[in-house]
């Protein structure tokens, strides 16, 4: 797909990997809807877009809440006309302390962000896609969930279960021509890595610091590099595709195709 003139929606587009992507499809003459719990970041992102000519618009949105992602479907539909690309990329890190310790609530905060709310978010695009002839889904998973994760398995868990998914959803192609892959990048530069102020302890973001600057990080730009590329590539359907640092990429499955008999699809009586 060429994203010229068509519409993306990007959630988690404040910072990070979703404003990188933001940026990048908007240079290609994509329209963005920049999605966010952030309202601050987002508009910045929305803003720096328009400075650079291309056309942007804000919708708050908590990814858990499946009123705001019928919302921001609505929103994207009033405001550039539906939705041909589908970022779904907002998401949080493990909370501290890790497993076994923390308590059983904050690690079903991180199955709901990381987990449902993608699951949600598909859900809530696809109809919209269709009423377009199709579109692109590139979901944020992470190279947790295609290895073994073990100082976070709760998050590595979730991450698993956007790769499985992404993955189950290649009928898509052929049910309704929308593609579903997945990005699973290893450590990102990003504010969810290094640290938020106000959600750690000092002592915990000098910590998190020192451990950060032990590792190379994988810019967000590389990342929204590897985006267009499933967006461009009609024929990656169903995929995972890992990155680590500098300009590495590769595919983890091979291409997958259905049958033109939906009773031959896995799962079928």
């Amino acid at each position: 797909m060429d994203p010229e003139a068509k519409i993306a929606v990007i959630t988690g587009a404040g910072s990070g990997i979703g404003r990188a992507a933001a940026l990048a499809l908007a240079r290609e003459g994509a329209s963005i809807i920049v999605a966010d719990l952030n309202e601050g970041g987002g508009r910045e992102t929305v803003r720096l877009i328009e400075d650079a000519g291309g056309n942007a618009a804000f919708v708050h949105v908590d990814v858990t809440k499946r009123d705001d992602l019928q919302r921001m479907v609505s929103f994207a539909q009033e405001t550039f006309g539906g939705i041909d690309i589908f970022h779904n990329n907002a998401g949080i890190g493990t909370p501290q302390p890790r497993f076994p310790a923390a308590a059983l609530e904050l690690w079903e905060k991180t199955l709901t962000v990381d987990l449902w709310a993608v699951i949600a978010a598909v859900q809530a695009v696809v109809p919209a896609m269709r009423q377009r002839g199709g579109g692109v889904i590139v979901n944020t998973a992470s190279l947790a969930g295609l290895i073994a994760h073990l100082p976070d398995p709760v998050y590595s868990a979730a991450k698993h279960g956007v790769v499985g998914l992404s993955r189950s959803l290649a009928f898509l192609r052929d049910e309704a021509n929308i593609r579903v892959n997945c990005i699973c990048p290893g450590v990102v530069d990003t504010p969810m890595v290094r640290g938020v102020p106000g959600t750690m302890t000092e002592a915990e973001l000098k910590a998190r610091e020192a451990y950060v600057n032990t590792m190379p990080l994988i810019r967000p730009e590389e990342i929204a590099e590897a985006v267009l590329e499933i967006v461009h590539d009609d024929s990656l359907v169903g995929q995972a595709m890992a990155i680590t640092h500098g300009p590495r990429r590769r595919i983890i499955d091979p291409p997958i195709r259905f049958r033109e008999d939906p009773s031959q699809r896995p799962g079928s009586p």
